[in-house]
């Protein structure tokens, strides 16, 4: 399984890194993604996640390294989507910084008993994601000061006024719905996993 992950990420990670649309952007938005893999990596032996998690967190790599490609302001397929009058595949992204990291909060607090009953731990979860995706907006935002406009396609914001509170908006959402339709999966999981060890 493990030879599975790694395989698929290092060929979109391959894929995603040959004549990009912007190099500069492409290094950006694959950072977090290379970053997270050599977490997962470093942590495989003595903090082994589950099977779901490994899974969601490989999905959000590989949505990261889509986006890196083509910049997420002109992924294929997502033109005029729905018809919008902008290509909406950053919202995608979005839902994912909030869907997947909401599993990853959840698996940590459980197995190192943080937070005792589903209600508080929830709420911290959300809080937490909703935490990480204001900080990824200030990145950007300290990027686009630093660089100045060789940080548009990075920025993503096709013109919307609205699209830092959106793109908030749509990390808790993900996070919202990853405890609401994962977490029977997920709880079944970790007693496994919890019995291993």
């Amino acid at each position: 399984m493990k030879h599975l992950w790694a395989f698929t990420f290092l060929a979109v990670l391959l894929w995603s890194g040959i004549e990009p649309k912007d190099q500069f952007t492409w290094f950006l938005e694959v950072l977090p993604a290379i970053i997270g893999a050599v977490l997962v990596a470093a942590t495989y032996q003595s903090f082994r996640l589950t099977p779901i998690l490994y899974f969601f967190i490989l999905a959000h790599c590989v949505v990261l390294m889509v986006g890196g490609h083509y910049t997420y302001a002109e992924v294929p397929l997502f033109d005029g989507l729905f018809g919008s009058e902008r290509n909406n595949y950053d919202k995608v992204g979005h839902f994912f910084q909030g869907f997947v990291p909401a599993l990853l909060a959840r698996e940590i607090l459980i197995r190192k008993n943080v937070v005792n009953g589903d209600f508080w731990r929830s709420v911290i979860i959300v809080s937490i994601c909703l935490a990480f995706s204001a900080f990824y907006e200030l990145v950007e935002w300290w990027v686009a000061i630093a660089t100045g406009e060789n940080a548009e396609a990075f920025l993503g914001t096709q013109g919307y006024v609205w699209d830092t509170q959106s793109d908030m908006g749509l990390a808790l959402l993900g996070a919202i719905c990853s405890l609401l339709v994962l977490s029977s999966v997920h709880n079944k999981q970790l007693q496994k996993e919890l019995f291993k060890g």
